[in-house]
C-alpha cells in the first residue's frame, strides 16, 4: 500500500476475482437445498389446499384395507374358537346329564331284568308299573311286571329259574310264598337287599261270544262262549321285585310256644 500525501495510508479497492472451488460446491448445496425446501413446501401446500399426492392416497387405501382384513380375520378366528368352547361345554354337561336323567328315570331293578339273557319268546308284551319311592321314604318301592311266553309254563319256568341263578339271585323259601295257593309255579328269591317273586303260569283266556243261527221262526238262542287261543298259548309271567326291609317275610315271626298254646284259660268265676 503506497503513502500518500500527508503520510496516511489510502486503501486501496480490491477487486473482486474469479470463485475458487470450495465456494462453488457450497453454493450448489445451498441450492439444491432451497429447491428441497420449496419442494417440501409445495407438497405442503397442496396438501393444505385439500389435494394429495395420487402415490400418498394408493398407499392409504392399502393400508386400510390390510387393516380391515386383519380385523375380520381376527373376527372370524374368535367366533370359530367360541364355537368350539361352546360344543366342548354342552358336550361335557349334557352327556352326564342325559346319564343321569336316564339312572334316575330308569329304576335299575327293571335294568337288571332286562339283563337276564332271557331269549325273546320268554319276554313279549313286558308291562312295568312302580309304586313307592327308591329311598323308603313313607313307602318302600314295589317293582311289578307282567310279561308273556309263547311257551308253555313249565318250560317257561326252567329258563326263568336258570336266568334267575346266572344273575346271582339264590332261591328262598319264607313263610307264606306264597300268600296262598295258586296255579303254576311260585318261587320265592334273594340278592343283596332285594326279594323276588316269581309266578309262571297259564294265562287267563279271554271269552269270545260267537252268536249261533236259528232256524226260521224260531227264537234265537243264546250265544255260545269259546275261548281265545290266542289268548290261552303259552304262559303269563309275574315279577315282583321288594326291598328286603319293606318285606314282611324276612322279620322273624312271632314266637309261639305249644305249652303256651295249649293251656287252657284259667276258668270264670261261677
Amino acid at each position: 500500500m503506497p503513502a500518500g500525501p500527508g503520510g496516511a495510508g489510502t486503501p486501496t479497492p480490491v477487486q473482486p476475482g474469479p470463485a475458487s472451488g470450495p465456494t462453488r460446491d457450497a453454493a450448489g448445496t445451498a441450492a439444491r437445498d432451497a429447491a428441497g425446501t420449496a419442494a417440501r413446501d409445495g407438497a405442503g401446500s397442496g396438501s393444505r389446499d385439500g389435494r394429495s399426492h395420487p402415490l400418498s392416497a394408493g398407499v392409504g387405501v392399502v393400508r386400510d384395507a390390510q387393516s380391515e382384513l386383519r380385523r375380520q380375520m381376527r373376527e372370524k378366528r374368535q367366533l370359530r374358537l367360541a364355537s368350539l368352547v361352546v360344543a366342548c361345554v354342552v358336550l361335557l354337561a349334557a352327556l352326564p346329564l342325559y346319564f343321569g336323567l336316564r339312572t334316575v328315570g330308569r329304576d335299575p331293578v327293571f335294568t337288571s331284568l332286562d339283563d337276564l339273557g332271557l331269549p325273546g319268546w320268554a319276554a313279549t308284551g313286558t308291562v312295568d308299573d312302580i309304586s313307592g319311592n327308591r329311598w323308603c321314604l313313607m313307602e318302600c318301592r314295589l317293582r311289578e311286571r307282567i310279561t308273556r311266553s309263547s311257551r308253555e309254563p313249565d318250560e317257561t319256568n326252567k329258563v326263568y329259574t336258570a336266568a334267575l341263578t346266572a344273575a346271582g339271585w339264590r332261591p328262598w323259601q319264607p313263610p307264606l310264598c306264597p300268600e296262598q295257593k295258586v296255579d303254576g309255579h311260585y318261587g320265592c328269591w334273594r340278592r343283596d337287599e332285594l326279594t323276588l317273586d316269581l309266578w309262571v303260569r297259564k294265562p287267563t283266556c279271554t271269552l269270545v261270544a260267537e252268536p249261533s243261527v236259528p232256524p226260521d221262526g224260531q227264537v234265537q238262542p243264546p250265544a255260545e262262549e269259546r275261548k281265545d287261543d290266542e289268548d290261552c298259548a303259552g304262559s303269563q309271567v309275574s315279577l315282583k321285585v321288594r326291598n328286603a326291609v319293606d318285606d314282611d317275610r324276612t322279620r322273624p315271626g312271632p314266637d309261639i310256644s305249644p305249652s303256651i298254646e295249649d293251656i287252657d284259660p284259667e276258668p270264670g268265676p261261677s
